[in-house]
């Protein structure tokens, strides 16, 4: 039932969030006592702005609600991914370019990390610098978890 909640908010989201040149990263559902829905927004050249994610959080409620997704009440969040949440979508690493993160990728039967800065990023993969290694280019099909490092 979650999965057909989840590709149900999927489907309604995805049109509100190209019309404002946003995409989806990810949906969760936590089905408690009173569900709450986490929504990920990204773009693909820029942030995204909280005028944009009440916009489409009011929006999507109403369709929601339209749709009967849930009886009764449910708390419906709509956000940027943030720091804190590893890069799930091909389309965020390029805005990212310059940065520094932590990857974990598949080299053969073996699981390698990296840190170093995102240097270039193609239809193919991402290409990591770092003072190791070099230059290191990933496949994304390799790609396990890409985190970016805040700078502070």
């Amino acid at each position: 039932m979650q999965v057909d909640i989840i590709q149900n908010i999927k489907e309604l989201v995805t049109p509100l969030a190209e019309e404002k040149g946003l995409f989806l990263v990810d949906v969760e559902v936590n089905l408690n006592s009173k569900p709450e829905v986490w929504v990920y927004l990204d773009a693909e050249d820029r942030g995204v702005n909280l005028d944009e994610c009440a916009d489409i959080s009011r929006e999507l409620g109403f369709l929601m609600d339209a749709h009967e997704l849930f009886e009764g009440k449910y708390l419906l969040n709509v956000s940027s991914p943030g720091l804190s949440r590893p890069l799930s979508d091909q389309r965020q690493y390029k805005k990212n370019e310059g940065r520094s993160a932590k990857i974990k990728f598949k080299q053969g039967d073996k699981y390698e990390k990296i840190k170093g800065s995102i240097v270039s990023v193609n239809a193919d993969g991402v290409t990591v610098e770092n003072g190791k290694e070099g230059t290191v280019h990933i496949s994304f099909d390799d790609i396990m978890e890409t985190k970016i490092v805040p700078k502070i």
